[in-house]
C-alpha cells in the first residue's frame, strides 16, 4: 500500500511496521531537523529526541486517564484483529508502535486516533482543538535484525527519556508486566 499526505507512505503487505504519531501542537512551527541530516531515519531520530526531551507544548499522556485510554485502545484493536502489536509505548506528547497490519493501515490509525481523541478531548473538557497531529511517521522492517531494534528502541524510550530506570518499570509500556 503506497500514500501521501505530506511524506510518502509505502506499506507492503506481510511487514512489521514501525510507527509514531505525536500530539498536534508537540512540534513548535519552526522546529525541524536541521537540513544536513543524511536520511529520513535521521530526522526521525532528531525530531523524536527532541520530543523526548520537551518541556513545551501539550503533554496529554502524562495523565493516566488519557494514556489509559490510548493503551486499551491499542490493545483493543490487536485483540479484534486489526493488527499484530509487538511492542508499544506512550510517551508524554507521542506514541511508538510496532504493529503488524491486518487490516490496511490507514483507516485503522485514523479510527484509532479518532476514538483515542474524541475521549480524550472529553474527559479535558476540549472542543475545536486537534488532539493528534494528523501525519504519522512509519517504517516497514526489513528483517528480524531490525525487528528486535526496534523493539529495544521502543521499549527503552522512556529509561533514555529519564521517565524509568527500567523498562520494565514504565506502566504505559508493553515491557511492563501487567
Amino acid at each position: 500500500m503506497e500514500y501521501r499526505r505530506r511524506l510518502p507512505h509505502v506499506i507492503p503487505d506481510d511487514r512489521w511496521v514501525f510507527v509514531t504519531w505525536r500530539l498536534h501542537g508537540s512540534l513548535p512551527q519552526g522546529v525541524y531537523p536541521p537540513p544536513h541530516l543524511p536520511s529520513a531515519g535521521h530526522a526521525f531520530a532528531w525530531i523524536d529526541r527532541y520530543l523526548d526531551g520537551s518541556t513545551v507544548g501539550p503533554q496529554f499522556l502524562r495523565d493516566e486517564r488519557i494514556a489509559s485510554i490510548v493503551r486499551d485502545a491499542l490493545r483493543r484493536g490487536a485483540d479484534l484483529g486489526r493488527f499484530q502489536m509487538r511492542a508499544f509505548v506512550l510517551m508524554p506528547n507521542h506514541v511508538h508502535a510496532l504493529m503488524f497490519p491486518q487490516a490496511p493501515l490507514p483507516p485503522t490509525l485514523k479510527s484509532l486516533k479518532g476514538f483515542t481523541a474524541h475521549q480524550a478531548n472529553r474527559i479535558l473538557g476540549r472542543t475545536g482543538t486537534p488532539f493528534w497531529e494528523r501525519e504519522s511517521y512509519d517504517h516497514w522492517i526489513r528483517d528480524e535484525a531490525e525487528l528486535n531494534r526496534i523493539v529495544a528502541y521502543i521499549e527503552m524510550n522512556p529509561v533514555k527519556a529519564g521517565l524509568a530506570d527500567r523498562p520494565e518499570d514504565y506502566p504505559w509500556s508493553s515491557a511492563f508486566p501487567d
